[in-house]
């Protein structure tokens, strides 16, 4: 029985220690970060991508993807369902592509924004908003290099049917005739030749030396002119300096006008000077008059107090008078 207890109790202790590493991992592997959950649809292949991959914007890791399945709502498209953290800057116009991790073949979701658009994204057909998946470099080539071959075959169907039979045979033909008509055009050249070699140009060489006549006629011309033009700006220079040399016009102007500064304009100043002291002689004697009139009989001297003024005394009497 006691070996039976001692087992019992072991179970329940292995069971114990395994329940709490079980919780132990689960705590420490627990997210605590808060995320939204976006969708994503492509009808390009995902090669590559894995559940737990993770989500990037711009480098950043942002979080990871949850599920990979078929769309329901469009046949042969797959959608991608990932988690991302709230605090990312996830608009409207943000995009999502894939990128690959080195050589290792994996891949992770890398998300990016053209700027366009700061709101957040509508919610989805199925409830979270659906970012759109672009394909990467690798499936644009792809697309090109389909486009390229195309292109290529239409060109080379094109080349083939230019140079058909009927295509050279025509090709032939125009270039015997380029060949025919650049032999015509030298026989036109040499017969040119000839004609200017039999031309007579006497009559040329004539009308030549008449016009090189007239020319040195003008040219005499022109040679007196320039003299009589050399005279008469010898004349004109003349002139100018009598009028502007020394003796000349502007000289005695300006002595004439220096004489009337230095003489005659002290002259005037000293006259009015004498004229206002004189004016301001006689209008302090017209003022000293017409205070007192009798100035003019006495003199500017005291007057003498009158009859009945204080200080009047009767002038004494001759003797023998009345």
């Amino acid at each position: 029985m006691e070996n039976k207890a001692h087992a019992f109790a072991a179970g329940i202790f292995v069971l114990v220690v395994t329940a709490l590493l079980v919780g132990m991992v689960s705590w420490l592997m627990r997210d605590t970060v808060s995320t939204t959950r976006y969708e994503m649809t492509t009808s390009d292949a995902v090669t590559g991508l894995q559940p737990q991959a993770a989500v990037r914007f711009k480098g950043v890791a942002v979080g990871k993807v949850l599920d990979i399945d078929f769309d329901p709502a469009k046949p042969g498209n797959v959608l991608v369902e990932i988690a991302v953290d709230r605090n990312a800057p996830v608009t409207q116009s943000t995009f999502a592509t894939l990128a690959f991790q080195g050589v290792t073949g994996l891949s992770f979701v890398q998300l990016d924004d053209d700027g366009s658009s700061t709101a957040p994204p509508p919610a989805g057909p199925n409830g979270p908003p659906r970012i759109p998946l672009k394909p990467n470099a690798l499936g644009q080539l792809q697309d090109m290099a389909s486009e390229l071959v195309e292109k290529v075959g239409k060109a080379t169907d094109r080349i083939n049917q230019m140079l058909g039979a009927d295509n050279q045979a025509a090709l032939t033909t125009a270039l015997t005739e380029i060949g025919s008509a650049a032999k015509s055009i030298n026989q036109l050249a040499a017969n040119t030749d000839k004609t200017i070699q039999s031309v007579k140009l006497d009559s040329l060489v004539k009308q030549t030396s008449g016009t090189l006549a007239t020319i040195d006629k003008a040219a005499s011309q022109v040679r007196v002119t320039a003299a009589n033009l050399d005279g008469t700006v010898g004349e004109l220079d003349k002139g100018l300096k009598r009028v502007t040399g020394p003796g000349g016009v502007v000289d005695r102007l300006g002595e004439s006008a220096n004489t009337v500064t230095t003489n005659t304009l002290p002259r005037i100043q000293n006259l009015t000077e004498d004229a206002s002291r004189t004016i301001r002689r006689l209008d302090r004697i017209a003022n000293s008059l017409s205070e007192n009139p009798q100035a003019f009989i006495y003199g500017s001297g005291a007057v003498p107090p009158g009859p009945g003024e204080p200080g009047y005394h009767e002038p004494a009497t001759a003797p023998g008078g009345p």
